[in-house]
């Protein structure tokens, strides 16, 4: 009797998966969206806290490759699943179905990054990311049925993760290995990953709607940038603490939200991200986030780290807890260099970024975090006025030619 019910259930709830209109009006993130990025959050923090205790401890090597690692994994799923999304979403039951399946997969990853950053297994993260995985191939089968056009391109979207997943089975079976075949393997998988979009959307592109997209990524660099929050929050309750408050200590929760706000800003500008919506350029924006994800992760366990070292339960250098900052700060910048401000800005204002990227980590290490800071801060209202001047320097051309 109960199967009876579920079986009414679903085929009351299950409709066609037709693609979604490119063009359509009003197009926003759905609860079910915003869901799934709750539980990405979680994953995005459990890698954050662990890059935070392995920098603070000197383990520089191990800690940033384990946290490439397991970011590729969290941000390689979310980014999958948020492309679909976009072209296909009917949000019936299978669809929601199979997207908490995707849920449970990327729960289960978060749940093993503390045992691979400790220990280097590798079990639930890989089970986790299959799981995500193979949601994603049931979700192009079920596409491939119902949007016959795209025929090729959803099949070589399933045929291309399915065996990609076999790659990352058998990796797992291989554990434990040598760091430096455990990277070099992981590499070759990344890649394939990776080549799997590049070849399915030269069959034919799948209908995404630019403006879907671009709040979708928006939404999840809000949640990479809530590290940071959370590690000036970190900082206030240690000022609570503290018998004894020193300017050290003091002054860390106001410099996290100095640089919090300023990487906000300089991502969320005037100037539209995905300006076109060719392969190249959506290949380029959407890959090209991993830099601005990983590294606006990072600059929250930077702060996390100096509090440790202000603390004295770090056994890093000054110097080292100040590049545990600056670092992920420059490559934040070249990230959003990459992916829009060497498309929509000409001149030596094209630079910009940079010209920053590099500054700012060689001040910090002559001046301390604030005048990197400050450097950043310079960096937002100079960008921002090139970007008004160019604006009207824009407008003004085109009311000469009319």
């Amino acid at each position: 009797m109960p199967l009876h019910y579920l079986s009414d259930f679903l085929r009351s709830g299950v409709r066609a998966m037709p693609p979604r209109a490119t063009d359509e009006t009003h197009r926003a993130a759905t609860p079910l969206e915003l869901l799934f990025d709750l539980v990405a959050v979680i994953a995005i923090a459990a890698a954050a806290a662990e890059l935070h205790h392995a920098v603070a401890h000197a383990h520089f090597f191990e800690g940033i490759s384990k946290f490439v690692l397991a970011f590729f994994a969290i941000w390689w799923a979310w980014m999958n699943f948020s492309w679909f999304a976009s072209a296909y979403d009917n949000d019936d039951v299978l669809f929601r179905l199979l997207t908490m399946l995707v849920m449970a997969g990327s729960l289960t990853m978060a749940a093993g990054i503390s045992p691979f950053f400790r220990d280097g297994q590798l079990n639930l993260i890989v089970i986790g990311f299959v799981i995500m995985r193979i949601g994603m191939v049931l979700f192009w089968l079920r596409a491939a049925r119902h949007h016959p056009e795209l025929k090729r391109t959803t099949l070589t979207y399933a045929a291309g993760i399915f065996l990609v997943q076999l790659y990352w089975v058998g990796l797992m079976l291989q554990q434990p290995m040598p760091a430096f075949w455990l990277l070099l393997l992981f590499g070759l998988g990344a890649v394939l990953e990776l080549l799997v979009p590049a070849l399915a959307e030269r069959q034919g592109t799948t209908p995404w709607h630019r403006h879907h997209m671009i709040e979708r990524y928006g939404l999840l660099n809000i949640i990479v940038l809530g590290e940071t929050l959370l590690a000036s929050s970190m900082a206030i309750s240690h000022l609570t603490a503290q018998h004894t408050l020193t300017f050290s200590l003091l002054q860390l929760p106001l410099l996290a939200m100095v640089v919090l706000f300023c990487l906000w800003w300089l991502y969320f500008s005037r100037e539209e991200q995905l300006q076109q919506s060719t392969l190249k350029m959506a290949l380029t924006w959407g890959y090209g986030h991993l830099l601005i994800y990983a590294a606006g992760a990072a600059v929250g366990a930077g702060i996390a780290v100096n509090i440790d070292s202000v603390l004295g339960s770090a056994t890093i250098s000054p110097s080292a807890a100040v590049a545990a900052v600056t670092l992920p700060i420059s490559v934040y910048l070249l990230g959003l260099w990459l992916v829009r401000d060497q498309f929509v800005f000409q001149g030596a204002g094209k630079y910009m970024l940079p010209f920053f990227a590099i500054l700012i980590p060689i001040a910090g290490q002559q001046g301390g975090l604030w005048v990197a800071a400050v450097l950043l801060i310079l960096c937002v209202m100079l960008r921002s006025s090139h970007a008004c001047c160019s604006s009207k320097s824009s407008a003004s051309s085109t009311h000469t030619n009319h």
